[in-house]
């Protein structure tokens, strides 16, 4: 698959998360268990242009729980965000900076 065509399913998924998390706020509350789509965009900005080995998911999951717990680096300042990009935006910055730390394994070839 293209690096375009995940950037543009990466998008919509982003686009649907926000819209989503939004709309259910007023029924579960905020930033709810029951949304998992801001985990899924999270993952896959974490693997994105990221070649696909056992190893580089497995340890994409590892950093992007890491950074989504801990939420270090003003990762808990965008929960304060407005309706449904609060959700959505502390899990894309965990895989930002997930995709990061991986694209410098990669660069560097550790595996």
């Amino acid at each position: 698959m293209s690096d375009a065509v995940q950037v543009l399913i990466v998008g919509i998924l982003l686009a649907l998360g926000i819209w989503s998390a939004g709309e259910m706020e007023g029924q579960w509350g905020k930033d709810s268990y029951r949304v998992v789509m801001d985990e899924v965009v999270g993952m896959c900005c974490t693997l994105l242009f990221i070649p696909l080995k056992w190893q580089y998911v497995v340890t994409g999951l590892v950093f992007f729980r890491f950074f989504d717990i801990v939420k270090p680096l003003y990762i808990r300042r965008t929960e304060d965000w407005k309706k449904g990009w609060g959700v959505m935006m502390d899990d894309v910055l965990a895989g930002i900076y997930s995709n990061l730390l991986l694209q410098l394994i990669v660069i560097t070839k550790l595996w």
